[in-house]
């Protein structure tokens, strides 16, 4: 049998591409021819006697079309990109081009397997994306320690080796060095020092380039007799050798014998002494209180505030408040103790404040009340609000008197309410008939002095 022309064109082209077919006037495959069996499309020997068109994927049969359409004076038509669905994976891309049409009619193809260039763009692709999640990486990273590096309570400066010029400053170095941490930048380090300062900084600098450490020094600022502590850690990076210089002022070491000593004498106290931040959260605790409160140990108060544990919840510790920040002290305020297991326990509290030092404090001492066994005494509710009006009235003159009937009230108000609730075995309704009041101005009121919250705690213990 004699090959037609388009037949022979088609061979003499598929040697030079990938992949070549003859298509007749109907859009039949007539012949294919392969470039390189090994790169061979996958079942396209089956696709001959088919309609071309069946052959790809239905989003690329319009641009099939559009290269049927091709006569002999458009060809060569432009190229275009079609996909053949694969027996399983992806698709094959492929991308076609009509050569020539002969007399008979038959139409050759060319195309050339996108598949490497598909595998490339898709490793590019990944490559790019692994490169912004790295960069982006890198961004939060780089965000973190310049926050750490802002907002680090110690001075540190980023100093060339070569140059000693300061590249960094953070604001607490240019509070340390008295003078803005942009106004650092660009001097030459150290500058501003004492002359033997100087010599023992650069004798620091010297020793940490050296062997990569150096103990720190202290060090005064030239006019200043305030002692600066510096230290020096050796940078290494790809664009040069850096200093990592800390500057801080000097902490001394310890308190003297005699602040030691008071303190010591404090920690052992047989009283309770708690020292508070001026909205009532402890800050530090002795062992006493520890002991009276019936807690483990002194982490489990720290934070907490202080009428957790002293005082009606709402009245006592927020009256000595409000008269610390008016007075330095108040002596023998009457109160109660209440510990985490067991019965609240009468007792009396002096304060005092230090408002204007660094930080601001409040110190609280709580000593029990101690009752001779055979001895009567009036009953609870009576108690507390005896030593409070007795306290009440030591403020007169002291304190305006619309604060002092206001607090009173308050006082009362509670112990009224403590009553009742006792009396009625803890019976809200009945609480609320027998003073008078609706349950729901009862409810308001138990939530004001945290009467619920303290009786549902005395009932789970």
């Amino acid at each position: 049998m004699r090959e037609s022309s388009a037949t022979v064109t088609s061979r003499l082209i598929a040697s030079s591409s990938d992949i070549s077919l003859i298509i007749d006037r109907d859009g039949l495959v007539t012949d294919v021819g392969f470039g390189n069996e090994r790169d061979s499309l996958e079942d396209a020997s089956d696709w001959v006697g088919r309609p071309w068109i069946e052959t790809v994927t239905v989003e690329s049969r319009r641009k099939i079309r559009d290269l049927l359409e091709t006569s002999e004076e458009t060809a060569p038509s432009p190229w275009r990109q079609v996909n053949h669905p694969a027996a399983s994976g992806p698709d094959i891309p492929v991308m076609y081009r009509a050569v020539a049409r002969d007399a008979e009619g038959h139409l050759v193809i060319v195309g050339r397997d996108l598949r490497l260039v598909s595998e490339l763009q898709q490793q590019l692709l990944d490559a790019q994306h692994s490169m912004e999640r790295e960069y982006a990486l890198l961004q939060q990273a780089e965000t973190r320690y310049r926050m750490l590096f802002t907002l680090a309570a110690e001075g540190v400066l980023v100093v060339d080796a070569d140059s000693r010029r300061i590249l960094e400053a953070n604001p607490a170095a240019g509070k340390v060095l008295e003078r803005p941490a942009n106004r650092l930048i660009g001097r030459v380090f150290p500058r501003g020092f004492t002359e033997k300062s100087e010599d023992e900084i650069d004798e620091l600098l010297a020793q940490v380039r050296a062997s990569g450490s150096a103990e720190d020094v202290f060090v005064r600022l030239e006019g200043s007799e305030r002692e600066l502590q510096v230290g020096a850690t050796l940078l290494r990076r790809d664009d040069g050798l850096f200093y990592l210089v800390r500057i801080a002022n000097r902490v001394a070491e310890r308190v003297d014998n005699g602040d030691q000593t008071v303190m010591e004498l404090i920690q052992r106290s047989p009283d309770p002494f708690v020292v508070t931040d001026p909205d009532g959260a402890i800050l530090s605790v002795n062992a006493a209180f520890v002991e009276l409160c019936q807690l483990g140990s002194e982490q489990q108060v720290l934070g907490q505030p202080l009428e957790r544990w002293v005082g009606r919840q709402g009245v006592d510790i927020d009256l000595m408040r409000r008269n610390l920040r008016q007075r330095m002290q108040v002596k023998q305020f009457g109160t109660t103790l209440n510990p985490e297991f067991g019965e609240p326990i009468e007792a009396e509290m002096s304060a005092v404040s230090a408002l204007d030092a660094d930080p601001p404090a409040l110190g609280f001492v709580i000593r029990p009340i101690l009752r001779a066994s055979g001895s009567t005494s009036a009953p609870k509710i009576k108690e507390p609000l005896a030593h409070s009006l007795q306290d009440m009235t030591e403020l007169i003159g002291r304190v305006p008197l619309k604060e002092l009937v206001r607090e009173t009230s308050d006082i009362i108000e509670r112990l009224c309410i403590e009553a009742a609730l006792k009396i009625t075995n803890d019976n809200r309704a009945s609480a609320a008939d027998l003073l008078g009041l609706s349950r729901q101005s009862l409810y308001v009121k138990l939530r004001r002095y945290g009467i619920s919250d303290s009786n549902a705690d005395k009932k789970s213990n």
